[in-house]
């Protein structure tokens, strides 16, 4: 459904977000679904099942039942379903469908589009169709990037992570070059311990967190010698250097200059 234009989105009477009663049930039709049904639960506890499987399901359930599915379900009285189901039918051949379930962990998205969804056909809304039936495409991405981010390892997140928190490190450290980094505040800020933190800095950035910080600073130094009128004693106290002298064999380690060749 990636590809599918949303002119091709047919979209059915068959809408609503309700509040199932006490005594609920959907009972299995004789003949299987004849379109599309987007099933959303918002709060509640139940059975259904779709196809001979059988899934518990709660907040952020989320099916996309096809033409072809037999369901049924039943829920618990004393805390009763509220959902969302859309039918529709696509007129074009489509490909990449979004799984038949999978449970919504960050619901904001998905609610907000369900609702103003349904909210279109509530009254007479201009363009309710067209807009409609751009809602639909969306819903469709989305829970095909549900999918896909579902479908990854867990290796694979989790190294997804670790680099994130890394590169947010050496954008702090980039950010504030006159700081007094230790390796152990920032692998803490990392929520790392201070050896796999250096580990995987140097892993990910390519070098020693040490060696970035150094290098950083004197980045930093040969800017506002450049550019920003300053002399060597007042770029030195700028960024936390105590020893002129020191800085100065630094930068020139570093760059292959003295400062004062800079300035």
């Amino acid at each position: 459904m990636l590809h599918a234009s949303p002119s091709s989105f047919e979209i059915k009477p068959a809408l609503a977000k309700i509040v199932c009663e006490p005594s609920w049930r959907w009972h299995k039709r004789e003949k299987p679904l004849p379109n599309y049904d987007l099933f959303y639960v918002w709060s509640g506890e139940g059975t259904l099942i779709r196809n001979g499987i059988t899934y518990e399901i709660g907040r952020g359930s989320c099916f996309l039942f096809r033409p072809g599915d037999h369901t049924s379900a039943v829920h618990n009285p004393q805390k009763p379903l509220v959902i969302s189901y859309i039918h529709f039918d696509v007129l074009e051949s489509v490909t990449e469908i979004p799984l038949p379930y999978r449970v919504v962990r960050e619901t904001v998205d998905l609610e907000y589009m369900l609702a103003r969804y349904v909210r279109l056909f509530l009254v007479n809304t201009y363009a309710a169709k067209e807009e409609g039936q751009l809602i639909l495409k969306q819903l469709m991405i989305h829970l095909l990037r549900i999918d896909q981010e579902q479908d990854q390892p867990v290796q694979k997140v989790v190294s997804n992570q670790l680099a994130e928190a890394v590169h947010e490190i050496a954008n702090y450290i980039q950010q504030h070059p006159g700081v007094q980094h230790r390796v152990v505040d920032l692998a803490t800020r990392a929520g790392l311990s201070s050896r796999y933190f250096s580990i995987k800095f140097k892993d990910i950035i390519g070098i020693p967190v040490q060696s970035y910080i150094i290098k950083t600073r004197i980045e930093r130094a040969q800017h506002l010698l450049l550019y920003a009128g300053m002399n060597v004693t007042e770029v030195a106290d700028t960024l936390g250097y105590r020893d002129i002298f020191f800085f100065s064999r630094q930068f020139k380690q570093y760059t292959g200059h003295n400062p004062s060749e800079i300035r």
